[in-house]
């Protein structure tokens, strides 16, 4: 029987705010993330995406319930090589260049044995040309978030977590990233979960999750287009 990736139950993260008074951003979230699975995570701005997210990821710590990855492994060893996540905010390391920062779990890892020459690969196939040796400030805001995808990409994990990886994207250029990723996560036989605001993005996932004030709700195997 095949492990689940994921698995989480009755989740809730609060967060206490200056006055003392405690806001609960995700409220009771249970779920299953398996092999295969290509999730989009929609709600509305404030309803609990990238909180929800980085519990998924391992990035938080729940306030109550419980998580773990059966097949993944330990919590620990998550990253670089099974687990990775594609932040909505920038994420890359100024100090370094485009390859280098493409590199960068390979380097962690303590394997960079053909990483340079997967990096030049995910960076032509995201379209984004001669910017190997540029650093990140000589990036635009698109650029940038496709080095973070290659970045995740890199040493194929078995589930990739992407924050609003498209949101500064024009539709087109979206519409490829989200084929690259769904193409590698499909050779790692691997599992994607994508937060976004853009219906063509979701429409494209096998299923949907929707999250309202911190409310989970799953909804399995609509068509994806």
């Amino acid at each position: 029987m095949t492990k689940p990736l994921v698995l989480f139950k009755g989740l809730t993260r609060d967060f206490a705010s200056g006055d003392g008074s405690v806001s609960r951003v995700v409220d009771d979230a249970s779920g299953t993330i398996g092999p295969g699975a290509r999730i989009a995570l929609v709600g509305p701005s404030g309803s609990g995406k990238t909180t929800l997210l980085n519990l998924l990821g391992g990035l938080d710590e729940p306030t109550s319930g419980m998580i773990t990855w059966p097949g993944l492994g330990d919590k620990a060893r998550l990253r670089p090589r099974h687990l990775a996540y594609v932040f909505q905010a920038q994420s890359l390391f100024p100090a370094l260049d485009v390859i280098d920062n493409v590199c960068l779990p390979a380097m962690l890892a303590g394997d960079m044995a053909g990483a340079r020459e997967r990096a030049q690969d995910l960076i032509e196939r995201l379209q984004l040309g001669d910017v190997g040796d540029k650093f990140p400030d000589q990036l635009s805001g698109g650029q940038s978030q496709r080095v973070a995808v290659a970045r995740a990409l890199l040493l194929s994990p078995l589930l990739v977590l992407a924050d609003e990886p498209t949101g500064q994207l024009d539709s087109p250029t979206a519409a490829h990233v989200l084929g690259v990723i769904v193409e590698e996560v499909e050779q790692a036989r691997g599992a994607l979960v994508v937060a976004t605001h853009d219906p063509a993005i979701a429409l494209r996932l096998g299923s949907r999750w929707a999250i309202e004030h911190g409310h989970l709700h799953t909804c399995e195997g609509h068509r994806r287009t």
